[in-house]
């Protein structure tokens, strides 16, 4: 299935003429010595654009951090009153893509870079994973640069040296740089375990934290044009490994046979519960929320609620309440709760119109 998207063309035509007049002198021009004291500073915009990355840290409520498509990392240990940018002098772009934050040790942090929304006033492409040691106060590079687009990263629940990558991928080209990245040595070295093809990225990763070697990843074929989005293709697909991601599964029974970027998400308290909200043809009839209760080997689709996908290919995401399996929350246009395991839902308020991200304290997720 390719999804097309006709978007606006704005064509700018720029004419200037520098010409000297005749018989005028050349002004002469400014020693670069002159600028080198000068230092770039960020002025704005103040709150950083747009935000599609959130992350909080088990057991304190109070601090939390936010990955901005413009503005960098910023971190806020009050509960959000001040929010500080933890980011510059350490990162060489400003557009984050993922964070996430050890359970076992709060003070290693893992930064993905390069959103995942493919709209048309993405900022930038990223430069791969910064990890921090020291709960964001240093920060240095760790690799996976070609990715360019990082949507997820999820860390062990007990070794955070291990930690697995959802790179997107180029946006604009095909590249071998996307799939899903595993790391065993705290980003030292990475070994891309999970690879479909040169237009195929990982859109989402979920894993069953009491069972870490069990994952699941959303495979999503997309390519951004000047003139259109293409979501979805015989690459896109639902897979799951149980074995640490050294072999994965392609899931079908029950799915719908044409897929386009897709979300899932395994339940804490039910690990063979795990839900999916999947983009499907472009009338939406056959998307929706779909719900496994045995890890996976079948599905079943249980709301069409066209709301669950209407703007997936920009941002489609899905959360399942740690300690209530029948409580879901899935972002899309809107941000919707249901209470029921997806059959109805209702929609969340909040200061702005659309929600990119969503952290719930596997502790306590009121």
């Amino acid at each position: 299935m390719k999804r097309l998207f006709p978007a606006g063309l704005l064509l700018i035509l720029t004419t200037a003429a520098f010409a000297q007049s005749p018989g005028k002198e050349a002004v002469p021009q400014t020693p670069a010595t002159y600028f080198q004291p000068l230092k770039w500073r960020s002025i704005g915009p103040f709150r950083g654009g747009r935000s599609v990355a959130a992350c909080g840290v088990a057991g304190d409520p109070l601090t939390y951090y936010m990955g901005t498509t413009g503005g960098g990392l910023w971190k806020t240990e009050d509960a959000g009153q001040i929010w500080t940018n933890i980011s510059d002098g350490f990162f060489g772009t400003g557009s984050v893509g993922a964070v996430a934050v050890s359970q076992s040790n709060p003070n290693i942090v893992y930064c993905g870079m390069g959103e995942h929304a493919v709209r048309g006033v993405m900022t930038s492409h990223g430069d791969g994973v910064y990890k921090s040691d020291d709960a964001g106060k240093t920060w240095r590079e760790v690799g996976l640069s070609p990715t360019q687009h990082i949507a997820r990263i999820v860390i062990h629940p007990r070794d955070p040296d291990i930690a697995y990558v959802a790179a997107q991928g180029a946006l604009y080209s095909r590249s071998e740089e996307r799939g899903v990245y595993k790391t065993i040595d705290g980003g030292s070295t990475w070994d891309k375990v999970l690879y479909v093809d040169g237009g195929t990225g990982c859109a989402e990763l979920s894993m069953d934290p009491n069972n870490p070697r069990v994952l699941y990843a959303t495979m999503w074929e997309h390519q951004r044009l000047p003139w259109k989005v293409i979501s979805g293709g015989p690459g896109s697909g639902l897979y799951k490994s149980v074995d640490g991601g050294e072999n994965w599964e392609k899931m079908h029974n029950g799915l719908p046979e044409e897929l386009g970027k897709m979300a899932v998400s395994v339940c804490l308290s039910n690990p063979d519960k795990v839900y999916a909200v999947i983009e499907s043809d472009s009338d939406k009839e056959q998307g929706g929320l779909f719900v496994s209760n045995d890890g996976g080997k079948s599905w079943t689709r249980v709301s069409s609620d066209h709301r669950l996908v209407q703007r997936a290919w920009y941002y489609i995401e899905v959360f399942a309440d740690p300690q209530d399996e029948n409580t879901v929350y899935v972002l899309s246009a809107d941000a919707l709760r249901s209470i029921d395991g997806g059959k109805t839902w209702e929609a969340l308020s909040g200061t702005h119109g659309d929600f990119h991200d969503l952290w719930i304290n596997p502790g306590n997720s009121r």
